[in-house]
């Protein structure tokens, strides 16, 4: 095919220029859902533009929050920990980093919603985030196969005064979505998350600390077996 056996590629000696990074799928979620819990608007910059931050901001507007988008921008009006609207169903694709964190948002603010996706969605487990709810006074209830969305949710009746426990080597989302979440109940004293099992993906949780840490929570952990 070619008229030479080899070609010798001397090494580069210098290499200069400017490459511009997309936003994080994991990142811009988890702000955005932070921002729609908190007071006053928060601004997030360099978002990503996919699928899952589609599925995300489409969910808080159905949920009452305001969002205004230019470009890779956008100022999103918080809730304060109150639901503007209390009734809803959420169709949430097959985003991942949307599904669990709403889940045990809306489970311990309560109202009255269904989440559900795509097929393949309805195959991604979510039973040990649903134990860990209900193991607090949650009411989430499945509407197709154990373990696994769709899911309803109800008004919860909250019992916080017992360490929460939920398995760390399935996925580090369902630990992100109680860290997340639980701020929201956590006015008047602290509340325990016991991991049981190895973490799994902890830069992942190490993502999800730091962020509380921008929007004001302080989460205590006791390496990585015990969070407060």
């Amino acid at each position: 095919m070619f008229d030479i056996e080899f070609l010798d590629i001397p090494p580069l000696s210098s290499a200069a220029g400017m490459v511009h990074l997309p936003g994080s799928k994991s990142i811009s979620n988890r702000v955005l859902l932070l921002a729609a819990l908190s007071h006053g608007q928060t601004t997030v910059y360099d978002l990503l533009a996919s699928d899952d931050t589609a599925v995300m901001l489409t969910a808080l507007k159905q949920l009452g929050c305001t969002v205004r988008q230019d470009g890779d921008t956008a100022v999103i009006g918080g809730l304060g920990g109150q639901l503007a609207q209390r009734k809803a169903t959420l169709f949430m694709g097959n985003a991942g980093t949307a599904m669990r964190p709403l889940t045990a948002a809306l489970a311990l603010l309560g109202g009255e919603f269904e989440l559900s996706g795509v097929p393949r969605m309805h195959e991604r487990p979510i039973g040990d985030l649903v134990d860990a709810l209900r193991a607090l006074g949650c009411n989430v209830q499945y509407l197709g196969q154990d373990g696994f969305p769709p899911l309803h949710i109800g008004q919860p009746n909250l019992r916080l005064d017992q360490p929460i426990s939920v398995r760390g080597d399935v996925s580090s989302q369902f630990l992100t979505a109680l860290l997340m979440a639980l701020p929201l109940a956590a006015q008047a004293q602290d509340i325990v998350i016991d991991v049981v099992g190895e973490l799994i993906s902890k830069p992942y949780i190490e993502i999800t600390l730091q962020l509380l840490a921008r929007f004001g929570v302080k989460v205590h952990r006791d390496g990585w077996a015990r969070f407060v």
